[in-house]
């Protein structure tokens, strides 16, 4: 039995761009890879406009949280994807970092959300590509 790869994606407020990446990582991936979020300084709920952005794609993520980033999490993920947090995530040697440059939803209204959420589609669909070659892509 082999072990699943375990994602984890940062941002700051761990209320838009890394909520809808964990969404799209855990519809694509059909619970083949555990996925985390979590943020350096979270809000109290998720952005609405993010939530509204995935259900235009027919994933939920309005049950969510947003978390606080822990030592924890990113020691137990073998990737680990920032958002805009740079500095804030802790490193830890053998893992793999990526910090992927996106606009932040916040604030922004439902036509500027949707093309960062096409962008975060295409990169969580390369990643899966990685982490899960032999299902020979999404």
């Amino acid at each position: 039995m082999s072990n699943k790869p375990t994602v984890l994606f940062v941002c700051v407020h761990n209320a838009g761009r890394s909520q809808m990446a964990a969404g799209y990582l855990q519809a694509l991936s059909g619970g083949d890879i555990d996925v985390l979020s979590a943020g350096s300084a979270p809000k109290d709920q998720i952005n609405p406009v993010a939530i509204e952005a995935m259900a235009e794609e027919g994933i939920d993520i309005a049950g969510n949280t947003p978390k606080v980033l822990t030592v924890d999490a990113v020691k137990e993920s073998d990737v680990v994807i920032t958002m805009g947090c740079g500095d804030v995530c802790p490193i830890f040697p053998g893992k793999r970092y990526e910090d992927w440059e996106l606009d932040d939803p916040a604030g922004q209204g439902i036509d500027a959300v949707r093309p960062i959420r096409d962008e975060i589609r295409a990169r969580i669909e390369d990643l899966l590509a990685e982490l899960l070659p032999a299902r020979g892509g999404a």
